[in-house]
């Protein structure tokens, strides 16, 4: 799923990690490999946010690639593998509830 900004800074914040840009020269090739994302890298290697099936206001961390090398320049894709970190996103519409006042 395509993240909103203030959704990106929530993931960036809860875990340690760096969203590609959509403008990043990779991300055309991302997308075709695993569909429209938001991705993001770590130290580990390359995740996306899902929702939960529980509450479309939280996501949770999936792993699709590790690095292959110590300098972290080219990534090994393996089946997706949900992680347990959970992060609140608000509406994944991007309206904020309690946005509106009467």
């Amino acid at each position: 799923m395509k993240l909103a900004p203030p959704q990106v800074e929530r993931v960036e914040e809860r875990i340690e990690c760096q969203a590609v840009p959509e403008d990043h020269a990779a991300t055309p090739q991302l997308e075709t490999v695993f569909g429209s994302h938001t991705f993001f890298l770590d130290s580990e290697g390359l995740s996306i946010v899902e929702p939960s099936p529980e509450d479309d206001h939280l996501g949770s961390v999936v792993k699709l690639a590790n690095w292959t090398d110590e300098r972290r320049t080219t990534l090994a894709p393996h089946p997706p593998e949900p992680t347990e970190v959970v992060v609140e996103l608000g509406a994944i519409d991007g309206e904020e509830d309690g946005e509106e006042e009467d």
